[in-house]
């Protein structure tokens, strides 16, 4: 929820963050909901003064050399 994401940035007086969580699966590809979870996170990021600068997916399986997703990279922010 974008009420605990951002309790320490506004504590701390931060401009802006950068989030992360993993998969236990390992697969790095965005789900619907960790997209939909991200729009949110930004809009309360807009609407704080805090800018959402990038959300990271960190994982790795054996079908992908990758060992994270960035939303920025994929124009998904």
């Amino acid at each position: 929820h974008p009420r605990e994401t951002y309790r320490m940035a506004i504590l701390k007086g931060v401009y802006s963050i950068i989030v992360c969580h993993t998969h236990p699966s390992g697969n790095i590809e965005p789900s619907d909901n960790d997209t939909k979870i991200m729009t949110q996170l930004k809009q309360a990021g807009e609407i704080i003064g805090i800018t959402l600068l990038d959300s990271l997916i960190i994982g790795k399986s054996d079908s992908s050399p990758e060992y994270f997703c960035s939303f920025k990279e994929r124009g998904l922010l």
